[in-house]
């Protein structure tokens, strides 16, 4: 079944409020096999009755959300009746429920609030526990403007995300389901993330044998340090898409869940009941900081050191000054020793380390901007330093300094399990 979404709002197209309604809705509603055709998003005032009639022979679900409030520019209500065809009449419940919810707030109904309980005949209220506009349920009906074709299934909601999420998930989706009921696909979503690897390597690996699975829809979303191949398909689908990818990049998939790299850190650390601790100089905090992100991570990271200064290198880690005079402090034999001095002192199983040059000066010819090492030390294990190069920003190199960093240390968890 097709379905659009129309967002109105002049604050949305001013740049004063984000639109998150397109992506809580677009999530919520694959479960019931329904996908976002088309999102609008327009101003408020008389434009909406031309956009819901622009749906009309086009969709089968349209989802309106703003416009239902009690000031002089919400007018979604009065336009779709009048679309229609509809007169408006008093909802005495609707108008008790939002006396209640005034009462409740020590405020007095008045000709503005009571607007809101004006309803479309015919029209199924949806009730709002959240706030005093009701959301809307039109069934399909005959346009007179459309030469009497019939009008999508219409759902009116309100704006203001605190009272739309529940309504959707409470109140609309219980009349979606039954429209919906045989008439659509249930498809599942998973997100397969890939640490440090190019877009088009991947796709050039795996679309072929993933698209062969058939009826599937495929596709890539490239972030700093990450791909994630996004496949909507059945559960077996899903479950044969995760084995091609896995076999194809067994040393970068690292999960089909919905969060980045830092938590699978945790989770490995977590489960092996080993601990990790850092030290960082051209990333500033910021593999320290991912890791804190993490819920419970205490339980596995007791210590971050920032040592952006040579002398800081050398008293809490232990570096040789001699060491970082004879071959830079942007180093693998710095690094190294970095790594080794952080897990000596904070008596971890693991220490991550990470120098580089963020620029964007610095640079030499030997070592340009975006020179980076990262480190990693173990006990028991050989001391692993690995060079990358990243000419990118200063934000963006160290978000992909932290995420080779991430990854090395999950590689050599994964081989340990």
């Amino acid at each position: 079944m097709r379905l659009e979404v129309i967002n109105t709002g002049t604050e949305l197209l001013l740049g004063n409020t984000v639109n998150t309604h397109l992506a809580f809705l677009g999530a919520t509603l694959l479960p019931l096999g329904l996908r976002i055709g088309r999102q609008l998003t327009i101003p408020d005032g008389d434009i909406i009755g031309d956009a819901v009639r622009e749906t009309v022979g086009r969709a089968e679900i349209v989802i309106v959300t703003g416009g239902l409030g009690p000031t002089s520019d919400d007018i979604t209500r009065e336009l779709i009746a009048e679309l229609l065809g509809m007169r408006l009449e008093l909802n005495v419940e609707v108008e008790e429920a939002i006396r209640v919810l005034l009462w409740r707030r020590k405020r007095e109904m008045n000709e503005a609030t009571r607007r809101q309980a004006m309803v479309p005949a015919g029209a199924q209220v949806l009730a709002n526990a959240w706030g005093t506009a009701p959301g809307l349920y039109l069934p399909p009906g005959p346009v007179a403007s459309a030469g009497g074709a019939l009008s999508p299934h219409l759902f009116l909601l309100p704006g203001p995300p605190r009272e739309l999420h529940p309504m959707v998930q409470e109140v609309m989706l219980p009349v979606l389901r039954k429209i919906c009921e045989g008439r659509t696909v249930i498809r599942g979503m998973k997100n397969f993330r890939l640490a440090n690897m190019g877009e088009s390597q991947v796709a050039a690996a795996v679309e072929e044998d993933i698209l062969a699975l058939g009826g599937v829809e495929l596709g890539y979303c490239a972030r700093a340090g990450e791909v994630v191949v996004r496949v909507l398909g059945t559960p077996a689908q899903l479950a044969a898409a995760e084995s091609i990818l896995a076999a194809a990049f067994p040393q970068h998939y690292f999960t089909a869940q919905d969060h980045p790299l830092e938590f699978t850190v945790v989770d490995l650390l977590m489960r092996m009941g080993q601990t990790v601790a850092t030290a960082e100089s051209c990333t500033g905090g910021f593999i320290a900081h991912r890791m804190t992100n993490v819920p419970g991570c205490s339980a596995i990271f007791p210590r971050g050191l920032v040592t952006y200064a040579n002398e800081a290198k050398t008293e809490l880690l232990g570096v040789p000054a001699e060491l970082i005079a004879q071959h830079g402090a942007v180093s693998a034999e710095v690094c190294g020793a970095m790594a080794a001095g952080c897990l000596a002192s904070a008596g971890t199983d693991h220490a991550l380390s990470v120098t580089g040059i963020a620029g964007p000066g610095g640079g030499s010819e030997a070592k340009p901007v975006g020179t980076v090492f990262v480190g990693l030390a173990s006990r028991g294990r050989e001391p692993v330093v690995e060079p990358h190069l990243f000419k990118v920003e200063r934000e963006t190199f160290k978000q992909l300094a932290s995420q080779v960093a991430l990854d090395l240390l999950r590689r050599r968890l994964s081989r340990m399990i």
